[in-house]
């Protein structure tokens, strides 16, 4: 899979796709006992779009900050401010 791929895979609109098309997350095995560089191809083999799938129905939408934070500094900085 290359890179424009993933960037076309990666602006896909849950508003638009069909849910039918999308690969429910639960129904995905990883092979442990593989390589990692082969867990990762059969994960991307299997899940069809990793930023866009279901899991239990539920279209889930998966994007990526360029701001640097982790996630642990957003949930802190968000939960100082409640």
């Amino acid at each position: 899979m290359d890179r424009q791929t993933l960037k076309n895979m990666a602006q896909t609109d849950i508003n638009t796709v069909p849910k039918e098309s999308l690969v429910d997350i639960k129904d995905v095995t990883i092979n442990m006992d593989k390589q990692k560089q082969e867990r990762i191809s059969d994960f991307l083999q299997q899940i069809k779009n990793p930023y866009c799938f279901t899991c239990n129905g539920i279209i889930v939408k998966i994007s990526f900050s360029s701001n640097k934070q982790t996630l642990e500094e957003l949930l802190e900085g968000h939960f100082l401010s409640l």
